[in-house]
């Protein structure tokens, strides 16, 4: 009975970290991706927000979106996820940028293809 409860309580806390953190489990291995991706490692190694997490904070600002493109880029000063996302049936792109620290939205801009 005390294994079990304790087997509870850890998987309770790994999944609070994967929530907090955005980095669970699933996040060691990373799962296939359908679109292009400029992700450098030393970038990589400094953010605070996963790729996950920003993509579903850009799929949220855009709904009915799909990622075309991601850049981890540091631009004016800031480490930031770079989305371009398209919209079935709309014309370009939209550029939905988010800080790799805190994951506020920190851009949106509509370019056209």
């Amino acid at each position: 009975m005390k294994d079990r409860s304790m087997t509870s309580i850890a998987l309770t806390a790994v999944a609070l970290l994967s929530l907090v953190t955005g980095r669970g489990l699933a996040a060691q291995e990373p799962a296939s991706r359908t679109y292009k991706r400029e992700v450098p490692a030393e970038l990589l190694s400094q953010t605070k927000i996963s790729e996950d997490s920003a993509r579903t904070l850009a799929l949220r600002r855009v709904p009915g979106s799909v990622v075309k493109a991601l850049e981890l880029e540091r631009e004016h000063g800031l480490l930031m996820w770079s989305f371009d996302l398209t919209v079935a049936g709309k014309p370009g792109v939209e550029e939905v940028e988010v800080d790799a620290l805190t994951g506020k939205i920190v851009g949106v801009e509509h370019e056209q293809s």
